[in-house]
């Protein structure tokens, strides 16, 4: 297994490079669907960064306790100082997602905002069957991320935005990726049902919400 990306010299700048490249849209992505999480009462958070999606679901949602992993110990530090005064109902677990076992399952939530893109669909399959036993069946895996839309608009401005960002964070972190995953055939193989979708910039983002639950199979995602 290839070494994880170092973010931790990104973790003091993390938010103004996202201010700076794409204004306010990433943001809106991680709280797309945040009103449908506040039942959540244990949820586990991958990679959330300096901790924005954290800090808003603890603050929106008194009962929740929540697992924030990373394999930056800075993020991970970032993460709860943002969190603070509600820092006391996460527990911190700075690992490799791709190896880590859960540790206060079940959990009815999980969060992935502009994680998914660090790895491989190899890789995304591997931890969507790993987290699936460890779920409660009406769990909600709510995911953000880039895509390049099987359209003009994708492969003229969507494919070259999401190369070049794969180059900056090459550089920046030691980053070995060069495309997108395709976290869609990783989560639908290991037995997820996507529940719901919405896109931004003209599909270049994309906010979504998935559930353990085959049954609901038969639910159209919204655009």
């Amino acid at each position: 297994m290839k070494r994880a990306p170092n973010f931790d010299h990104l973790a003091r700048i993390y938010r103004w490079m996202e201010l700076f490249t794409f204004g306010p849209w990433l943001a809106r992505c991680r709280f797309a669907f945040l009103p449908r999480l506040l039942n959540a009462r244990n949820a586990l958070v991958l990679g959330d960064g300096d901790g924005r999606f954290t800090a808003r679901l603890l603050q929106q949602n008194p009962s929740v306790l929540i697992d924030a992993l990373d394999a930056s110990p800075r993020m991970l530090q970032a993460l709860v100082l943002n969190a603070s005064p509600r820092s006391g109902r996460i527990r911190v677990h700075p690992a490799d997602a791709r190896l880590w076992i859960p540790a206060n399952p079940p959990y009815d939530l999980v969060a992935t905002h502009f994680f998914l893109d660090c790895l491989s669909t190899r890789e995304v399959a591997d931890l969507a069957a790993r987290l699936r036993p460890h779920l409660t069946p009406h769990a909600r895996w709510v995911i953000s991320e880039f895509a390049t839309p099987r359209s003009p608009f994708g492969w003229f401005i969507a494919l070259p935005v999401v190369t070049a960002l794969y180059f900056a964070f090459g550089v920046l972190t030691g980053l070995d990726r060069f495309h997108l995953p395709n976290h869609h055939q990783a989560l639908s193989q290991a037995g997820f049902t996507l529940l719901d979708r919405q896109q931004r910039l003209g599909g270049l983002l994309v906010s979504e919400l998935w559930s353990p639950a085959e049954h609901l199979g038969g639910q159209s995602p919204t655009g």
